[in-house]
């Protein structure tokens, strides 16, 4: 019930909020019709809730259509779209299927989802001022989902916002064949409380949590896959805009930039500070808000003539001012490789740095945990976004015991980390399954450990004994200070996730592993 009431007080925010008045940044407003609720028929006689705004000026003019997030209803984006029929949208919002008020059971962006969309267009055009040239699609989260999958199955939609969404709901739930334990939990809370699951769900997340079916659930998953629709989405050419989180915890960053590099399509990609969702929400609570201003500025270009951005790649680094790029490569002009080093028998840390070596080993059991975290979902990454400071733990209590840790020498200059960061392990002593959690710091000269990225690996197959793991870190924008220490810890448990291994157990890394670090 309190999250319910939470739910329920942020729809009531948005509300208060949408009914202040909110410039149009660099864009004078027109007069509007004001908020109506309508019901619109969706797939088998479905009734799905809606509310539209648009301008009050004869004619036709473009649409954006904004599905609503996942445990939230059509009232979420008020605020926004009073903003956009200010500056010439027409606006229709919904409730997917199975949320709130409106009818049918959840479909998790399935079949039935997609055809909602499809006649939630045909409503717009046959009720509004609509011109059926001129229509976009866009949210956050589960409405980024619906939007981005939505323009694979109909090529009405020509401009797409994706605004903290998914591209592969394989990975966003067993990325590197690890299961995200606390994200998936949450979803699961909102279904329940909100909502109105599917038996299909239900199976499937039950599935899921109890690590049975795996086959079942990743091509449920794959189903509802913007990556698995690619080239429909290329042919019909809607242009893609996509803006996320570094530290999104529902949908890590790395299946983004993979599906960007798959687009032919006209696209643009937005990579900032924060946890899911975190980046956008002050804008749907109505204040000034630079994601929604460059959603703005996408769908004038595209639906309203608007003015052309010079470089499809918007970067703002954890702790540096924002950058741009012609392509994502382009941010990495040089790949520097850390070898992992013997681990010093005086303060248990190996040297991270130099060429690969070997004859050393480092054995970490498999059951315990340090304050090396990546913290809380949604509350962690989020708290960081908001006040600018990463998440920080003191070095100095990691248990050496239970980890391995790697301290690199402290140049004299800024270290510019820019893109995917790679660690490659070797293993010997494993089980024919399990899991280690990867953490790479910025560390101070007094043991302060700003963390910059994070990733849990996990292997389900094979037999016991020596195994090599390449693990593909989340994507980061990050200046290393000059004087400070690029720091990897290595330890086998973290509550975001569901871990496989046995209790009791250890696992030693040895010679050959190594680090490789885009520098920028």
């Amino acid at each position: 019930m309190a999250l319910r009431r939470l739910i329920t007080l942020f729809a009531a925010f948005a509300l208060v909020a949408s009914t202040s008045t909110i410039p149009s940044p660099a864009h004078a407003a027109v007069a509007t019709t004001g908020f109506s609720a309508v019901d619109i028929t969706g797939d088998g006689g479905v009734v799905l809730k809606a509310n539209v705004i648009a301008p009050s000026a004869a004619g036709r003019h473009p649409a954006v259509i904004l599905p609503s997030s996942w445990g939230l209803n059509d009232l979420e984006y008020l605020a926004q779209a009073r903003v956009l029929a200010g500056r010439g949208y027409v606006v229709v919002s919904y409730t997917p299927r199975g949320w709130w008020l409106s009818g049918g059971e959840i479909d998790t962006a399935g079949p039935k989802d997609m055809a909602d969309l499809s006649r939630v267009v045909d409503w717009t055009i046959a009720n509004t001022a609509a011109d059926p040239a001129r229509i976009g699609a866009a949210g956050i989260s589960y409405g980024a989902g619906i939007s981005l999958l939505g323009a694979a199955f109909d090529s009405r939609i020509r401009v797409v916002g994706v605004l903290s969404g998914w591209t592969d709901l394989v990975y966003s739930l067993y990325s590197d064949s690890t299961r995200h334990r606390q994200s998936a939990g949450l979803l699961e809370l909102a279904a329940q409380i909100v909502g109105k699951p599917s038996a299909e769900l239900t199976a499937m997340l039950g599935n899921f949590n109890d690590n049975r079916d795996v086959a079942s659930v990743m091509a449920w998953a794959k189903v509802r896959s913007a990556d698995t629709y690619i080239d429909a989405i290329n042919a019909n050419r809607p242009a893609v805009l996509i803006a996320n989180g570094w530290g999104d915890t529902f949908f890590p960053p790395n299946q983004l930039v993979d599906f960007y590099g798959k687009l032919t399509t006209p696209k643009r990609l937005e990579l900032r500070p924060g946890d899911h969702a975190i980046a956008e929400l002050s804008g749907v609570l109505g204040l000034p808000n630079d994601v929604w201003t460059s959603l703005y500025s996408w769908l004038d270009e595209h639906l309203a003539n608007g003015a052309a951005q010079a470089n499809p790649i918007y970067l703002r680094p954890l702790n540096a001012s924002g950058e741009t790029y012609p392509t994502w490569s382009a941010q990495t002009t040089s790949t520097v490789r850390h070898g992992l080093g013997r681990i010093r028998l005086l303060d248990g840390t190996g040297l991270l740095g130099g060429a690969v070596s070997s004859g050393w080993t480092k054995q970490i059991p498999t059951d315990e945990d340090t304050v090396a975290s990546g913290g809380v979902v949604l509350l962690t990454n989020g708290a960081a976004a908001i006040t600018g400071e990463q998440p920080e733990i003191w070095l100095p209590f990691v248990d050496r015991g239970e980890a391995g840790v790697w301290a690199a020498e402290r140049p004299s200059t800024v270290q510019r980390i820019r893109g995917v960061p790679k660690l490659h392990l070797e293993l010997s002593g494993t089980e024919s399954r399990g899991t280690l959690v990867a953490y790479l710091y910025d560390l101070d000269a007094v043991g302060n450990a700003k963390l910059i990225t994070h990733a849990p690996a996990t292997w389900l197959t094979g037999t016991a004994g020596a195994r090599s793991v390449d693990l593909r870190m989340p994507a980061a924008a990050y200046d290393v200070p000059a004087g400070h220490s690029l720091t990897l810890v290595v330890d086998t448990v973290d509550p975001l996730y569901y871990e496989e291994n046995a209790a009791g157990d250890s696992i030693t890394i040895g010679g050959g592993s190594y680090l490789d670090v885009p520098i920028g």
